[in-house]
């Protein structure tokens, strides 16, 4: 999985995951000492030694954030017929409810008990607000910004981009119809001054695949140039099939290549050759 694609509100709900865990070896309740007694040798008792609330609250709250940032890497997975993401939310609730209703019912409540009950709260709100508010679904890193050109950020016509992963020039697939650093705007193409063999067959070969119309039925657009771009936060790439289900995620941070477009839509292609549809093309970085 992208770390790239988590948001902070993903780091709201594995931080409280992991105060969580904490709690359960803390003090389940407190007690009085009694003047002139030695209470060293008693041990208070913490979750573990109540399988019910270790499971019911501890661990379900844990489980509940594996869930949620597991449904990151899997979108469409489903359990019972919930969403894996869906499924963590309604565990995270049902924790903080059965946390609520524990701390009522114990007279001396220890740190465990207290600390459990804060840390399922704050993953709970997490884990409902992290979808509805902005700046829960900002990413949790920064993207790296693309190498500047000399005028308003953008390359200049024939410098050569930054190089690694994820980024125009890297080592990518090779952009639709064409053979690999041998396409005309291609990253890592030979530029000005530097002459290059060309093979006759193999650009006769990306010539009639780009006369081809695209897969689905639609033709791509006459004066449609493929180009690289990032996206501001994680947005789902569904099928070119039109089915309802993301078949990846595009990760903020990342470099991808648009092939087509369509309408409003652009056909992506990820670092491992993945094609689809991004119906969301809102605030995307060119690179």
């Amino acid at each position: 999985m992208n770390i790239r694609s988590l948001t902070r509100g993903d780091g709201v709900v594995i931080g409280a995951a992991v105060v969580l865990f904490i709690a359960s070896f803390l003090d389940f309740s407190s007690y009085d000492c009694p003047q002139g007694v030695d209470c060293s040798r008693f041990d208070s008792p913490n979750a573990w030694d109540a399988l019910g609330i270790l499971m019911s609250v501890y661990l379900a709250g844990v489980i509940a954030a594996a869930l949620m940032i597991v449904s990151r890497a899997l979108p469409g997975r489903k359990v019972v017929g919930l969403d894996l993401g869906q499924f963590g939310v309604a565990l995270a609730v049902f924790a903080l409810w059965t946390a609520f209703w524990t701390i009522l019912d114990v007279n001396n409540a220890g740190a465990g008990l207290i600390l459990g009950l804060l840390a399922t709260l704050v993953l709970a709100a997490g884990a409902v607000a992290g979808p509805l508010v902005p700046a829960l679904k900002a990413p949790l890193l920064s993207p790296s910004a693309p190498a500047q050109g000399v005028q308003g950020g953008q390359q200049p016509y024939g410098a050569q981009p930054g190089q690694g992963y994820g980024f125009p020039g890297g080592q990518q697939q090779a952009p639709y119809g064409a053979q690999p650093s041998q396409g005309y705007g291609y990253p890592g193409a030979p530029q000005q001054g530097q002459p290059a063999q060309a093979d006759p067959a193999q650009a006769q070969q990306a010539q009639a695949q780009a006369q081809q119309p695209a897969q689905g039925g639609a033709a791509p657009a006459g004066d449609f140039t493929p180009f690289w771009f990032a996206v501001p936060v994680a947005r789902p790439l569904y099928g070119e099939d039109g089915s309802p289900n993301p078949i990846a995620e595009l990760a903020p941070g990342t470099w991808y290549l648009a092939v087509e477009q369509r309408g409003q839509s652009l056909i992506a292609q990820t670092q491992d050759g993945r094609r689809g549809v991004l119906q969301d093309t809102t605030g995307i970085q060119r690179g």
